[in-house]
């Protein structure tokens, strides 16, 4: 099945790049560089795109731990707990639609154009796609399950660590994986903004003031591995994690 899939997705990449060929040779403007090009760009600016990528990658890293920990606890416990989920729910419903770029001017404003408001818009979306895939899986744990952990004499705590958690571990995870085009989305768009470091800087920094497309395209395509590359250290971590699901 790996190497299934790891032949499906060199198969991928080598129609993705014929075709961005087919049109650089078609249209034959700087705006659209062939892929040799931003390969030698990639390999002339390797040492820059180094230390952009080790920069967004921890604000993304550092983003992912914090929205975790924040909100997996409090999914779990709004789905264990009614009243509390009546409490909240409302809240939840009302901000989860919206998009969370628009806080970013509010962000910038109260913690300054640091790495702290970076991770938090990035936190701030994350957060919510987490918390309500957790909720709902921990609300809808079979109450049969439930009563035989409580006739070992298991209390809230024992029956958080191992009956909700454990069954909550593939929403977070599927949660995560779709959220990381998001969060790189978003990090590209707050790295435009008052920094000098990180891939979005990078690519706004060479197109707007450079005009050195090649350049531009070549941190694109990174901050593209940097998203892909997540994908899968997620995705090998549900498989790790959730065995079960892939068991045939």
């Amino acid at each position: 099945m790996a190497a299934m899939r790891r032949r499906d997705l060199l198969l991928t990449s080598i129609l993705a790049l014929l075709t961005w060929q087919a049109l650089a040779m078609l249209i034959q403007r700087d705006i659209l560089p062939a892929p040799a090009q931003v390969l030698q760009a990639m390999i002339a600016y390797a040492g820059e795109l180094s230390r952009h990528l080790a920069v967004s990658a921890l604000r993304v890293i550092v983003s992912v731990i914090i929205a975790v920990g924040l909100a997996v606890p409090a999914g779990l416990a709004m789905g264990q707990m009614p009243r509390l989920n009546r409490i909240f729910a409302p809240l939840v419903y009302l901000i989860y639609p919206i998009p969370k770029i628009v806080f970013f001017p509010i962000i910038l404003l109260i913690f300054g154009a640091g790495d702290a408001s970076k991770i938090l818009i990035i936190v701030l979306i994350l957060f919510f796609q987490i918390l309500v895939p957790v909720r709902d899986e921990a609300a809808s744990v079979r109450p049969e399950l439930l009563n035989s952990v409580k006739s070992l004499g298991a209390g809230r705590r024992a029956l958080f660590r191992f009956v909700y958690l454990p069954a909550s571990l593939p929403a977070v995870l599927t949660a995560l994986r779709l959220s990381i085009g998001a969060a790189v989305a978003v990090l590209y768009l707050a790295e435009t903004t008052a920094t000098l470091y990180g891939l979005g800087y990078f690519i706004y920094y060479t197109a707007s003031t450079l005009f050195d497309y090649a350049a531009t395209y070549a941190g694109a395509v990174v901050m593209g591995l940097l998203g892909l590359g997540l994908y899968f250290v997620i995705d090998g971590l549900e498989r790790r994690m959730c065995a079960w699901k892939f068991a045939s």
